[in-house]
């Protein structure tokens, strides 16, 4: 049975505002600076750029305004048009964090054009000599490499596909025999279907020797082993000795598992990293500053607030003027709101990185990653006050150069163990220490992770096997057997 009935409930919710700032904390400073393009592009009331003096000194205060147009009596009652007025030497809009360098500039990043690697490669069909089917089909696939070079799609896909968008009618067998022209074109190894066709293709084309052959009869007929390390199985498979097999090997080493990689400069936009934060030693201390990129100069349009002075001083308010106060409202509270939310962004920005910096005081001092100390979100949470969302915000996306590389600042984040002598250390020191006894093993015996985790408990650090192998893993380390070298 349906029944109606009225409740009443506390219940805490997010402003539109407060949204607006925690996404505005969340860009790294390339995302900020589109971000606030964006909004200047739809705010024409909101302007970069310092704003004159003889501007500021301009505006006379004047007194409210009681709306008596009947239609817009109680929108008149709630617009105070002094707000948008001031005579102030110097508004606290303009108040800029003065904590970056000065030579700090917005500079449009150049972008060289060139070839497509889909057009470079299309350029090349024209040495071969095709029907007109088989050069569609060879441009259908030749569009169908993705960026690495490889061709991931079934034949009968591509059967499909092109019958039903190029009308091109064709089956599998004709595909396979255009495919073998695309696997002609140059980076060796391109439209490749998978790895072990990659290699055989450029091996195929090397200048032959006994290496080249033996490395293109394992590659062809012995994939499996190979990519397993199982080389007393390849040994005597094709009967050939231990050093045969290392010159081998040693032969499709030098092969390129991603030949579209190659060409990779000239088909897409390389992303670069800017730094949100710097970290410099003077004089044995630290000092943190923030990029300049990330304190822009805003002020709010002079043009609005002459309309709204023009709004007030006019005796005779029409409608028409009373719609267009509501319109520069909006757009002046945008302006106000945005203007304020930079500043607390760069305020938070720089008190949650501050204060990550002097708790690594240590490690940012020497650059040694065994002396980073255990931090956790909470830690950092708790000194500077605010919640743990607002520091996890901060940390996911941004990064500090140090005098030691640049850094994603969540790297400086982990959890803790205590050792034998009872002392709480940060995982990342257990994890280097690992990377290090697995870089000095011996190749021909990797070490195993039951191994691994005896070598650790000599050093003071208790851990089972399954936690080294999930270290291991984060280190993105391979197993003992896939270490193995000749």
């Amino acid at each position: 049975m349906l029944k109606q009935y009225l409740q009443f409930k506390l219940s805490q919710k997010l402003s539109p505002q407060q949204i607006q700032l925690m996404k505005l904390i969340q860009l790294p400073t390339q995302a900020f600076e589109q971000r606030l393009k964006q909004e200047m592009e739809e705010n024409p009331a909101l302007e970069s750029g310092k704003e004159t003096d003889e501007f500021d000194n301009q505006l006379d205060e004047f007194d409210n305004t009681q709306d008596d147009y009947e239609e817009h009596e109680q929108i008149g009652e709630d617009i105070n048009v002094d707000e948008y007025l001031s005579d102030d030497d110097i508004p606290d809009y303009r108040t800029q964090v003065s904590n970056y360098s000065a030579d700090d500039e917005d500079r449009d990043m150049p972008f060289a054009a060139g070839t497509s690697f889909t057009q470079y490669l299309t350029n090349q069909l024209n040495t071969f000599r095709l029907t007109d089917d088989e050069r569609d089909i060879a441009e259908f696939l030749v569009g169908s490499v993705d960026e690495s070079g490889y061709i991931r799609r079934s034949l009968a896909d591509i059967t499909d596909d092109l019958a039903f968008t190029q009308n091109v009618f064709t089956d599998e067998k004709a595909i396979e025999k255009v495919l073998h022209v695309v696997h002609q074109l140059d980076p060796a190894g391109v439209g490749a279907r998978n790895l072990q066709e990659c290699l055989s293709i450029q091996l195929h084309r090397k200048e032959k020797n006994p290496d080249v052959e033996l490395a293109i009869e394992i590659i062809d007929n012995a994939f499996d082993q190979f990519t397993k390390k199982h080389y007393q199985k390849l040994i005597q498979k094709f009967d050939i000795t231990e050093l045969q097999l290392k010159d081998a090997i040693e032969e499709i080493e030098r092969l390129n598992p991603k030949p579209g990689g190659s060409y990779s400069g000239n088909n897409r936009i390389v992303e670069h990293v800017v730094p949100d934060f710097a970290i410099r030693i003077v004089d044995g201390e630290l000092e943190l500053t923030l990029n300049g990129r990330n304190a822009p100069e805003l002020h709010v349009s002079r043009e609005y607030t002459n309309m709204m002075k023009g709004y007030k001083e006019a005796k005779d308010k029409s409608k028409s003027q009373k719609d267009a106060v509501m319109f520069i409202k909006q757009k002046l509270d945008a302006a106000k709101w945005f203007i304020e939310a930079i500043k607390q962004r760069q305020q938070t920005l720089f008190v949650t990185m501050s204060s990550i910096m002097h708790y690594q005081k240590d490690y940012f001092l020497t650059g040694d990653e065994r002396k980073l100390r255990p931090m956790i979100l909470k830690d950092i949470a708790e000194e500077i006050e605010m919640d743990v969302s607002t520091v996890s915000r901060v940390a996911n996306s941004k990064y500090v150069d140090t005098p030691y590389g640049t850094k994603l600042i969540k790297e400086f984040f982990s959890e803790s163990m205590t050792n034998d002598q009872g002392e709480e250390v940060s995982t990342r020191e257990i994890k280097k220490i690992l990377e290090t006894v697995i870089e000095n093993e011996d190749k021909r015996k990797p070490l195993t992770d039951e191994k691994l985790a005896a070598i650790l408990l000599e050093k003071g650090y208790p851990i089972a096997r399954r936690t080294v192998a999930k270290y291991r893993e984060q280190l993105d380390i391979s197993v003992a057997r896939l270490r193995k070298q000749l």
